[in-house]
């Protein structure tokens, strides 16, 4: 009886969980750790877990795969409108608009023309801006716009960046804009498919020929344009509905922009681009990278990666040690102050 009651102690000592009630949630604590150190806040261990097992990195365009620092290029005017009048009832409609649209056609005119009061202002998600300016309903937008209200126009296809104008239902003529590329974009994509992410694609508001031009500089394995933000989500679901089989099959989505909250938060993992990011899409995401630099993302990614890998060693060296001195237990072999060693 003796003997084995003292196998039974030094086997209650072996199968005390300590091992792994400490050391897996340490290792999270670590891996969140070691990201906050580099600027990127990870709100819990789930998000860390998800991060290591993402399929799918869906990107919005506008200030995260491009600067969203854009210039006025061209002015091509209509209908008797001078150029100069098409930017400054332009720049008048857009001036309280925080969209990086606006503030580029805002800083292509004279200071002067912005108006004293706010005017009668609307923003249509996906579309543009209506506003009321000395009188005038002048709309500032896409060709979407234009044809949800009835424009005639004869310019649909800018071919790039850019804004149709009209002025009491009149087409007054287009604002041709450029646009730039982040400079780590191409490599920080290439970095997430060495790191097993295995589609990267575009969802975004923009028109087919910008959208699908920066897809193809950066290899992006599919492009969705013309969305709007509840069309996002929709997308964004499909895609998980698509992953849902399998172990990796997370679905993250990179935004920064007010527009990208409700897709932010209908991800598996909501990364938001903090630093030039609104307050509604950092408080939506489950991940905040405060560099606004899309290596931080691979980043992430690879710190998710590490930590998963540990967490894994430390679960199979805790069973492993145990179960190998439970056997010993039993047999005899092991003695307290083995078990006690062992467990610690």
């Amino acid at each position: 009886v003796a003997v084995w009651g003292y196998r039974a102690l030094v086997l209650l000592v072996i199968s005390c969980p300590c091992a792994l009630v400490v050391s897996i949630p340490v290792a999270y604590v670590a891996g969140i750790g070691s990201a906050s150190r580099r600027g990127i806040f990870i709100k819990g261990a789930r998000y860390l877990d998800a991060l290591a097992r993402l399929h799918t990195v869906a990107f919005d365009k506008t200030g995260t795969l491009t600067t969203g620092s854009f210039e006025v290029c061209e002015v091509i005017p209509r209908n008797g409108f001078p150029p100069e009048e098409v930017l400054e009832v332009a720049a008048a409609a857009e001036a309280y608009s925080n969209h990086p649209v606006a503030l580029s056609i805002r800083a292509g005119r004279a200071p002067e023309v912005l108006p004293e009061r706010p005017p009668e202002y609307a923003e249509l998600p996906g579309q543009g801006v209506v506003s009321r300016i000395g009188g005038k309903t002048v709309l500032v937008g896409n060709d979407r716009l234009m044809h949800a209200r009835g424009i005639p126009h004869d310019i649909c296809d800018i071919g790039g960046s850019g804004v149709h104008v009209a002025v009491d239902g009149v087409f007054a003529g287009c604002i041709a804009l450029g646009d730039t590329l982040r400079p780590d974009a191409v490599g920080a994509i290439s970095e997430l498919k060495r790191l097993g992410v295995k589609r990267a694609l575009m969802l975004t508001g923009d028109e087919e020929g910008p959208a699908t031009r920066v897809a193809r500089i950066l290899g992006l394995d599919e492009c969705f344009f013309r969305l709007l933000p509840e069309d996002k989500v929709a997308k964004l679901r499909e895609l998980r509905a698509r992953m849902s089989r399998g172990g990796r099959r997370q679905v993250a989505f990179v935004g920064d922009g007010i527009n990208d909250a409700p897709v932010l938060a209908a991800a598996d993992v909501g990364i938001a681009m903090g630093a030039l990011g609104s307050d509604a899409a950092i408080e939506a995401a489950d991940v905040v990278i405060m560099k606004d630099s899309l290596w931080e993302v691979a980043a992430a990614v690879r710190i998710s990666s590490y930590t998963h890998r540990v967490v894994r060693q430390n679960i199979a060296l805790a069973l492993g040690t145990k179960l190998l001195f439970g056997m010993l237990g039993v047999l005899g072999v092991a003695a307290m102050w083995q078990a006690v060693f062992a467990d610690v």
